[in-house]
């Protein structure tokens, strides 16, 4: 039995589905848990996708680290899960190790395929410029799955979803207020990403960078010292110190590719770089490359993708 702990706090995501596939290449019989206030038609979503039972409960705090633990901790007891499978989210990072310790199994985090013939498992090591293979000597094991590793497949099961009672200790923490980020496409969830940095030379001409990502259906993203600077807000930040992300393309202008950004876009399917200068160390790490201006490059890309949009549809 596999158990795949989802994180539900914004919804269920791609990162969610690719976690329920990951589980049913492991093992057919797949049990989701997770907590929140999300509805069971949605939930039940799950099962298109291989799980059989969904457990919820209602009254778990969705940020508690310890609560959490406690009842995944609980849940794997129960139904004798083999292994538990996270989506390798801010909740992994903190749950999944104090889990590791709690029921001395092993783990792999940042997990990027399923286990070969010898039980070996791929992660990203040195900022994604190497792989690696681990090995969990445990009979169970707590295995991160880095989104985009692995596409979510549809994968037709009966689903059942139930609702949990079980007493669990008093939160520690609490959610005090809840803000919606501006965007409509979650940077994390993103299948195509447009990214700037200090080559823009302010805030003010950020709007040729939102305009190309309109055009396109992309969200919008930053280097460090732009967030740092104030020009871009934080969560825009990609990067070792930000969000890791895995597109299938992302187009940055006026980045130079520092090894942290590179750390955090690495995994994209396609890049892009658009830079003035040939010696930029992100052309190395690029799919495509432009040696030109952004303040022209990208207009010019966005009238592009106008006219292919506009004869496409």
């Amino acid at each position: 039995m596999i158990l795949v702990y989802i994180n539900t706090l914004n919804g269920i995501g791609k990162a969610s589905y690719e976690a329920v596939t990951y589980a049913k290449k492991l093992n057919e019989a797949v049990h989701v848990l997770t907590n929140g206030s999300i509805d069971d038609q949605t939930l039940s979503s799950l099962g298109e996708y291989g799980a059989q039972k969904v457990s919820v409960h209602r009254g778990i705090n969705a940020v508690d680290s310890t609560q959490i633990c406690n009842l995944i901790s609980s849940v794997a007891e129960q139904i004798n899960a083999d292994t538990i499978v996270f989506s390798h989210d801010y909740i992994a990072k903190s749950v999944a190790p104090m889990l590791s310790s709690k029921l001395k199994v092993g783990m792999v985090p940042g997990a990027i395929s399923i286990p070969d013939a010898d039980g070996n498992i791929s992660v990203n090591v040195f900022s994604g410029k190497a792989i690696t293979k681990i090995a969990i000597n445990t009979d169970k094991k707590i295995i991160s799955l880095l989104p985009n590793s692995i596409p979510s497949e549809k994968n037709e099961t009966s689903c059942v979803v139930e609702e949990l009672s079980l007493e669990i200790v008093e939160a520690k923490i609490k959610i005090v207020s809840k803000k919606e980020l501006d965007g409509d496409i979650p940077l994390p969830e993103a299948e195509l990403v447009v990214s700037a940095g200090r080559g823009l030379k302010g805030p003010e001409n950020w709007g040729i960078v939102e305009d190309l990502a309109k055009t396109i259906g992309a969200a919008t993203a930053c280097s460090r010292p732009v967030s740092d600077i104030g020009w871009r807000p934080h969560h825009e930040h990609v990067g070792q110190t930000g969000i890791a992300i895995r597109p299938n393309l992302y187009i940055a202008a006026g980045i130079s590719g520092a090894i942290q950004h590179l750390a955090g876009v690495n995994g994209s399917k396609v890049i892009v770089v658009i830079n003035t200068d040939p010696e930029a160390p992100f052309f190395k790490a690029a799919d495509y490359g432009i040696v030109g201006d952004a303040f022209e490059v990208l207009p010019r890309l966005n009238d592009s993708m106008k006219r292919f949009v506009a004869e496409n549809n």
